[in-house]
């Protein structure tokens, strides 16, 4: 690695990792950890915050913690760097997902773009609105997902009933199992914390449409529309081994933040496909066995008069760093890069 590029990732390290906290993760649990050694940035799954009940495989734990990763890629790209990612580099550590070593390069344009979205990208649960989203930035939200081996499938109008009564299939399965209510009563529903789920954030559950996950004590009100015109993307890769998980979620980073970009609501979903006969059902049904899903992302417009959501809170960096190395020193060079 060149010594300009070595020098950057050190005063750099903490306002990246600010950047990566700002992905999005299963029940906002925010799963992962990160170290910096020498010149490599290491992500590690912080098996604490797995949620035994909902996410048994740690297929959304992987997700979530892909999802972090992408955002730092672009945090880091936005600093003049490009990301070299070696996937699970140590064989006798689960837990050790990656380490990032970086190079100075000029950052594309898609990657300066993803970049500038981070701090607007919300998960929006509400009704999107009425005006289509437009085919062309489709298939750009679509094209996000192939860098990272994946794939965001729009589902066709005449699959939407299916995956509408998958996902009401999951909601009562999950209204009927005690082990899910107790992790859900627990990371939602939230005021003040830096984690979980706000209930400033999330409308009451509606019916009829597509099903949206049931979060305690729900605060937000929802948008008074008759139709919304959401898309929804299946986001699948062609194996479904570990390493796929972390790489999909790379792609969920990337396919909302090019949303966000564009003008869009986003809102990633993964109750469907948290019980394994659904998710068969959605690769057989909808993806014709050609690949795997990993994750539903709803994409939609953003009525004039909407009210813009709060932020929801994240853990500090020094919460989630395990080395102090490089933390604390040359901040005024760390705090001049805009995440």
């Amino acid at each position: 690695m060149q010594q300009d590029g070595n020098t950057k990732v050190s005063a750099l390290f903490e306002t990246a990792v600010a950047a990566a906290v700002r992905a999005p993760s299963v029940h906002n649990t925010q799963p992962w950890r990160w170290r910096l050694d020498g010149e490599t940035i290491r992500l590690f799954a912080d098996r604490d915050r797995q949620l035994p009940a909902t996410d048994p495989s740690q297929r959304a734990l992987l997700l979530s913690c892909g999802a972090a990763l992408h955002h730092l890629r672009m945090a880091l790209a936005e600093a003049g760097l490009t990301a070299s990612v070696t996937y699970f580099p140590d064989l006798a550590d689960p837990d050790h997902l990656a380490d990032i070593t970086a190079t100075t390069a000029a950052p594309s344009p898609e990657d300066l773009d993803m970049a500038a979205a981070i701090p607007d990208r919300r998960s929006d649960r509400r009704r999107f609105g009425p005006r289509p989203v437009p085919a062309r930035q489709l298939r750009a939200v679509a094209r996000a997902a192939l860098p990272y081996s994946a794939a965001a499938r729009l589902v066709p109008p005449n699959l939407r009933d299916l995956l509408a009564e998958v996902g009401h299939l999951a909601a009562d399965r999950h209204r009927a199992d005690p082990g899910y209510q107790r992790e859900l009563s627990a990371w939602s529903g939230r005021h003040g914390t830096a984690d979980g789920v706000p209930a400033a954030n999330t409308p009451p559950v509606r019916g009829g449409d597509l099903a949206m996950r049931f979060f305690a004590e729900p605060e937000l009100a929802d948008r008074p529309l008759p139709d919304d015109t959401a898309e929804w993307f299946a986001l699948c890769t062609p194996a479904d081994d570990r390493l796929a998980r972390v790489k999909a979620g790379e792609a969920a980073s990337a396919v909302l933040l090019t949303a966000t970009g564009l003008g869009l609501a986003t809102c990633l979903q993964t109750e469907p496909l948290e019980l394994p006969e659904l998710r068969d059902e959605v690769r057989s049904e909808v993806l014709f066995d050609c690949a795997f899903a990993h994750a539903l992302v709803r994409v939609g417009s953003v009525p004039a008069e909407a009210e813009p959501l709060p932020a929801t809170p994240r853990r500090a960096p020094a919460e989630v760093i395990e080395s102090d190395t490089a933390i604390g020193h040359v901040r005024e060079a760390a705090s001049s890069v805009r995440i």
